[in-house]
């Protein structure tokens, strides 16, 4: 058993946190490239396709737009889960043996990090991505949404195989 493995540390570790750091990366691109390159607020909506636009609204609330908080102190305890809620997803990260949920929680990690720093630098959540087809139009969202939402299926997916990856004994693939 090497270092690593007596302290806790499972075998995906760098995986994880690639992949947190790469949706925390690309979230953040995206979100400066739409406030600042395509100025959204002066602009207003962008049509991409017929099913698809760019428009820029300020959540203020969780998933979906619940719990909205016009408060200081609202926007303030949502940090505060965040933070809770990215510490234990983190620690779930460090200790897994398994790929996929260590892919899946870097996911879940690097949007909550995307979106939480959102809440402290503008006091909301940047989200920008609009689907629509005909009468039906789903929520605006942003990378970071669409990161934790996958995220959360592998992890709901993993749990419905029975946390079987395909990994061999000794961590390996």
């Amino acid at each position: 058993m090497d270092g690593a493995a007596r302290r806790g540390i499972g075998p995906h570790l760098k995986v994880g946190i690639g992949v947190a750091a790469l949706v925390f990366i690309v979230d953040l691109a995206t979100k400066l490239w739409v406030l600042d390159d395509l100025a959204l607020e002066a602009t207003g909506p962008i049509r991409i396709t017929p099913f698809l636009d760019f428009v820029l609204v300020w959540n203020r609330g969780v998933s979906y737009g619940l719990f909205q908080q016009d408060s200081d102190l609202g926007r303030w305890l949502l940090v505060g889960v965040t933070v809770v809620a990215t510490i234990a997803l983190a620690t779930w990260m460090v200790r897994t043996t398994s790929r996929l949920s260590a892919i899946a929680l870097g996911l879940v990690v690097g949007g909550a990090v995307g979106n939480g720093v959102d809440r402290v630098v503008y006091g909301a959540v940047v989200d920008f991505v609009h689907f629509h087809v005909a009468d039906f139009s789903w929520y605006v969202f942003n990378v970071a949404d669409a990161a934790i939402v996958a995220g959360a299926a592998l992890i709901v997916l993993e749990a419905l195989r029975g946390g079987r990856t395909g990994e061999r004994a000794d961590g390996r693939d």
